[in-house]
C-alpha cells in the first residue's frame, strides 16, 4: 500500500509540479500533515484557534485535496456514473441535472457519457467507468445490451433508466409508457381526430411500449393507424418521415411523436408543407420543453417526470451501494398530459 500510495504522489508532482501538497498547508499552518487532514475531514476535536490556522493555509495556498489519493486513502469512490443514449435530448439533459443535484448532496460527483445509441460506445464506457472504479452506474441502454453477458455487472452497481432490460437483478427506474400513451391518443380520438399516425423510436423498448398504448387506443375505438414508422429517434428522420407523410393525398390529421426530437421534426414538417396546426394536422409527444411552450400553437405533450425519475435513480444506486444484496427494485412512474394547442382544433 505504501508503494502505491507513493507511486501516486509520484504521479501528481509529474503532471502538475506546482500542485500545492498538505505538506505545504501544514509548513504554512505550523502543524502536523495529520492535523491538516483531522482538520479537514472535520472527525475529531480540533483547538479553535489551530483549525482557522488550517483553514487560512487552505485558503491562502489554494490548496484541494487529491481525490484519487483520497479514494485510495478510504477505499470508497465518490464518484458515480451516468450513461445516456443522447445529450442532445432534453429528457436526458433534463434526468442528468437531477442525478447531478441528488449525487452533490450525498458528496459524490458525476461522470456523464454519451453513447448515441452505439452499442460499441457503450460498451467502451462501461468499460472505461469500471477501470475508473465508479461507486455505481446509472444507465440508459441500447437495445442490443445484455446485462448477462457483461463481465463487470457483479462488481459494478447499476441502475437502469428510462428502458426496460430482460433482467430481475438489477434496479430500473421506469415510465408506465403504455398507459402513458393510451392517455395521448385517447385525447387525439376525443378531440375528433380519427386519421392518427405514429411514428415511434426504434433504438430501445420504450418506442415499442408506446406503440402498444397507441394501438390499444385506436383499437378500442374500431380505428386504423394511418401510418405507424419506427425510426431513429431523432429530428431530421422524424422531419424526413412526416413530409413524406402531409405530402400524401390522403395525410394523417394527427401525428403522434415518441419524443420530444421526433416532435420537433414533425412540427418543422408540417410549418414546410404549410398546414396549419391543429387545424389541418395535430401534433403531440413525449417530454415537456422550452421550446414546446414557444412555438404557436404550444404542444400538448407527455410530460415525464425527469426530476423523480434521476432523483430516484440516484437513490437507489446510492442504496444499492450501501446494500449490495438487497432485492432489485422496479420504480414505474406516471407522466402528466399536458393539452395545449397543436390537439385542439379550437383554440
Amino acid at each position: 500500500m505504501h508503494t502505491l500510495w507513493s507511486f501516486v504522489i509520484v504521479f501528481i508532482k509529474c503532471y502538475n509540479p506546482s500542485m500545492t501538497s498538505i505538506k505545504d498547508v501544514a509548513k504554512a499552518a505550523g502543524v502536523s500533515t495529520a492535523t491538516v487532514s483531522r482538520v479537514l475531514a472535520n472527525n475529531a476535536p480540533i483547538k479553535p484557534e489551530t483549525r482557522e490556522r488550517v483553514l487560512k493555509a487552505v485558503s491562502d495556498l489554494n490548496y484541494r485535496p487529491n481525490l484519487i489519493a483520497r479514494s485510495l486513502r478510504i477505499q470508497k469512490s465518490t464518484k458515480i456514473g451516468l450513461v445516456v443514449s443522447d445529450i442532445r435530448n432534453p429528457f436526458f439533459t433534463a434526468i442528468g441535472r437531477a442525478v447531478e443535484d441528488t449525487a452533490h448532496q450525498n458528496g459524490y460527483s458525476v461522470l456523464m457519457c454519451n453513447t448515441d445509441e452505439d452499442p460499441d460506445k457503450e460498451e467502451m464506457y462501461l468499460k472505461l467507468l469500471y477501470d475508473e472504479n465508479v461507486a455505481g452506474v446509472i444507465f440508459s441502454p441500447t437495445q442490443q445490451f445484455n446485462i448477462s453477458s457483461q463481465t463487470y455487472d457483479q462488481k459494478m452497481p447499476f441502475v437502469i433508466i428510462d428502458r426496460s432490460i430482460d433482467s430481475k437483478n438489477v434496479d430500473m427506474v421506469l415510465l408506465d409508457n403504455v398507459t402513458a400513451a393510451y392517455e395521448l391518443t385517447e385525447h387525439l380520438i376525443a378531440n375528433g381526430y380519427k386519421k392518427l399516425a405514429g411514428i415511434f423510436g426504434d433504438a430501445s423498448t420504450t418506442g415499442q411500449e408506446r406503440s402498444k398504448g397507441f394501438h390499444k387506443s385506436l383499437k378500442e375505438h374500431d380505428l386504423s393507424p394511418a401510418a405507424v414508422h419506427f425510426i431513429a429517434p431523432r429530428i431530421q428522420p422524424a422531419y424526413e418521415t412526416c413530409m413524406s407523410l402531409l405530402g400524401q393525398p390522403n395525410r394523417p390529421d394527427a401525428i403522434f411523436t415518441s419524443n420530444s426530437l421526433q416532435t420537433a421534426g414533425a412540427y418543422q414538417a408540417a410549418r414546410d408543407s404549410k398546414l396549419k396546426v391543429p387545424q389541418d394536422v395535430a401534433i403531440v409527444g413525449f417530454d415537456d420543453t422550452i421550446w414546446g411552450t414557444l412555438v404557436d400553437p404550444p404542444v400538448t405533450v407527455i410530460e415525464q417526470p425527469t426530476e423523480e425519475i434521476g432523483r430516484t435513480a440516484t437513490e437507489l444506486l446510492f442504496k444499492r451501494i450501501q446494500e449490495p444484496d438487497r432485492s432489485p427494485k422496479t420504480v414505474i412512474l406516471k407522466g402528466s398530459l399536458i393539452a395545449r394547442g397543436s390537439s385542439l382544433k379550437g383554440e
